[in-house]
C-alpha cells in the first residue's frame, strides 16, 4: 500500500522515476559504445525497452511505444545541440516527453481506485447487514478495515483484468 501512496506524490516521484529509466538507459549504452551521445537506432531500442518496464511496473492497460517516426520527431525536438544524438540531459527531456500521457492516465487510474473504492465501501457497508452470514461479519469490522479490503479487492481485480 506505501508503494501505491508513493506513486500519488505527484511531481517528484515521476521525476525520480523518469531520472531513474534515463539514467538506466543512457548509462547501459554508453558502457556499450564508449560514447556520449545516443544514435537514433540505440535511441528506437531504449524506448522499447523503456515501454516493456512500463508495461511490467506500472498498473493499467498495455502501452504501445509510439511509431519510428514519432520517435525521431521527439529526438530532433529534444537534440538541443544538433549533433544527431541525445546527451543524458536530452534523453532525460525525450523520456519525460514520451512518457507525459502514460504517467497521467496511470495516476488517474490510481486516484480513482484509492479515491472512489473506500468511499463506495463505506456507503455499502449498511447494505450487508441482510445478507446471511456475511452482514455480521461485515457489522463487527471497523469501517477503516472494510473499506481497506474492498480497496485491495478492487485492486487485484484490476491487476487480474490487465
Amino acid at each position: 500500500m506505501g508503494q501505491i501512496l508513493e506513486k500519488l506524490q505527484g511531481k517528484q516521484w515521476r521525476e525520480k522515476q523518469i531520472r531513474k529509466i534515463s539514467d538506466r538507459v543512457f548509462d547501459y549504452y554508453t558502457n556499450e559504445s564508449g560514447r556520449a551521445n545516443m544514435t537514433f537506432e540505440e535511441l528506437y531500442i531504449a524506448v522499447l525497452l523503456i515501454y516493456n518496464d512500463i508495461n511490467k511496473r506500472l498498473p493499467g492497460p498495455h502501452f504501445d511505444p509510439p511509431k519510428k517516426d514519432q520517435i525521431k520527431a521527439l529526438m530532433q525536438e529534444c537534440d538541443m545541440d544538433l549533433n544527431g544524438g541525445l546527451d543524458r540531459e536530452e534523453l532525460e527531456e525525450f523520456v519525460t516527453r514520451l512518457t507525459a500521457d502514460t504517467f497521467v492516465y496511470v495516476t488517474q487510474g490510481l486516484i480513482i481506485t484509492l479515491a472512489v473504492a473506500p468511499t463506495v465501501a463505506i456507503a455499502t457497508k449498511r447494505t450487508t447487514e441482510g445478507v446471511p452470514g456475511i452482514g455480521k461479519v461485515v457489522q463487527k469490522l471497523p469501517t477503516s478495515v472494510y473499506a481497506s479490503l474492498i480497496t485491495m479487492g478492487i485492486m487485484m481485480i484490476q491487476k487480474a483484468s490487465e
